[in-house]
């Protein structure tokens, strides 16, 4: 350990961790070794990367390849309006230095895929998953499994929170739950919507990333006895907190990486295709007056925040309210990003006939890039 050793500054830097009698410059100076991946800089990964680079973790990864969105600045506090639209794994790198100056950042300015993940956790010694979709989930418990690294896991619903450690080496040497021991087969698509259909309260990420970061500080120091074997679950509506316990299955076997899109159920093997307008064939109609008629499936507050002129019909509803589609002239069928308005074109050509249906590919968001900037997005 003589390699990380403490400078003076460092040592007055991080005085109240010194102070603490369970701690002292033992722990601070494993935490300086220490290599830590956190997958995603937005709600979770701003709270975990802002109290990790300041208590002094020595080496921190980035994975992230959005750039920062106006809707994110309502719960992922890394970011300022200025910073719209630039990369969040590079702002995150420049934040955190200005933070602490003492530790090193690596940005991987990419997606975590089956291509890269088992190369990207084995450059590290722990994981911290602030992801928000099922698929990516599975793969980083996958990746750490196969490379022996601890996940340190949480997500974040509306007003309900989960944090727990998976793969945690135990004093006998042998590891711990997993991911996959507590949930071996994802839900079924739709049923969990992510935040951005679902909506998420903007302090819970603060709390439950808070809270990650906790468990990855334990891990790290031997100090403290991790969340490993448990599953902590908050309600911040209700100010409720529930500790389950993970036992491990002697059924979950993880062998090698697979197509997590696929068992997930969000790309199914024979998916059937739906027709396809882009946004500038749909400003190409409008100004030749073709006549069409525009559905919009996303729910009533995302209309009331961007809407292209279209008809109101939220998904949940486009069956009983098939009535009110045309099927005399060409409907395209629109929502944010083109994924629940394929969803519901399927549903009524397999219910009704429906053989007009046009979906609007890349929905409100390509409509905003490519055709009107001055749109909000979210």
């Amino acid at each position: 350990m003589s390699e990380y050793k403490l400078s003076p500054e460092e040592k007055a830097r991080y005085a109240r961790h010194i102070a603490i009698p369970e701690f002292g410059v033992a722990a601070q100076e494993k935490l300086k070794a220490a290599k830590v991946l956190v997958i995603g800089s937005g709600g979770l990964g701003s709270p975990v990367l802002l109290y990790l680079a300041a208590a002094g973790v020595g080496h921190i990864g980035i994975v992230d390849f959005d750039v920062v969105d106006d809707s994110n600045l309502q719960r992922q506090v890394l970011f300022t309006v200025e910073d719209v639209g630039k990369s969040k794994a590079e702002t995150a790198r420049k934040k955190l230095l200005a933070l602490n100056p003492h530790i090193k950042i690596t940005v991987h300015n990419t997606a975590f895929t089956v291509a890269n993940a088992l190369d990207l956790v084995e450059q590290y010694d722990v994981v911290a998953d602030g992801t928000d979709n099922f698929p990516t989930r599975y793969l980083v418990n996958d990746a750490c499994v196969l490379k022996d690294k601890v996940n340190v896991y949480a997500s974040i619903f509306r007003f309900e929170g989960q944090v727990s450690v998976f793969n945690y080496k135990n004093e006998e040497g042998s590891r711990g739950p997993n991911y996959r021991d507590l949930f071996p087969s994802p839900p079924p698509p739709g049923l969990v919507p992510n935040c951005a259909e679902g909506g998420v309260l903007g302090v819970l990420p603060g709390i439950i990333g808070s809270m990650q970061a906790s468990e990855v500080i334990k891990v790290i120091t031997g100090v403290g006895e991790p969340l490993a074997g448990r599953l902590f679950l908050f309600d911040a509506a209700s100010f409720e907190t529930r500790i389950l316990k993970v036992n491990k299955n002697p059924k979950t076997k993880i062998t090698e990486l697979i197509n997590y899109e696929l068992f997930c159920g969000i790309v199914k093997k024979e998916e059937t295709p739906v027709k396809e307008v882009t946004v500038q064939e749909l400003e190409n109609w409008k100004s030749q007056s073709e006549e069409f008629q525009i559905i919009d499936v996303r729910e009533p507050y995302e209309y009331d925040i961007v809407n292209l002129g279209a008809e109101l019909i939220p998904l949940k509803t486009i069956l009983e309210n098939a009535n009110r589609i045309d099927k005399e002239k060409k409907v395209i069928i629109h929502c944010r990003s083109g994924k629940r308005s394929a969803d519901a074109i399927r549903d009524l050509e397999k219910a009704f006939g429906f053989e007009n249906l046009y979906n609007l590919k890349g929905g409100v968001l390509a409509y905003a890039k490519e055709i009107n900037p001055a749109l909000p997005t979210y």
